[in-house]
């Protein structure tokens, strides 16, 4: 087993790896559900003047939420399974 200190140092490049994952998926993910939420190919840009402010906030929020719950469940993977290997929850 591991320290709690020495299995967070070990854990840190998985929850790196971790962190882009969740990016990538999230926003492939967020693509989709925006195409079928505004029937649009590409959500607003908070600088494209066509759109209105509470579309691109929403946008936004949504993509956040998306982002947010996505590295969440990533990451709690990824400490699961870091635990089972080591013995040591990387977290704590």
């Amino acid at each position: 087993m591991t320290s709690s200190k020495g299995a967070k140092l070990v854990y840190r490049p998985i929850g790196l790896l971790g962190g882009v994952l969740a990016g990538v998926i999230s926003g492939a993910v967020f693509k989709q559900v925006w195409k079928r939420v505004s029937h649009e190919e590409d959500a607003p840009d908070a600088l494209q003047s066509e759109y209105r402010m509470r579309e691109v906030v929403l946008a936004a929020a949504l993509q956040g939420a998306i982002f947010a719950a996505t590295k969440a469940a990533i990451d709690r993977a990824g400490a699961r399974g870091f635990t089972k290997l080591t013995g040591s929850w990387p977290g704590d």
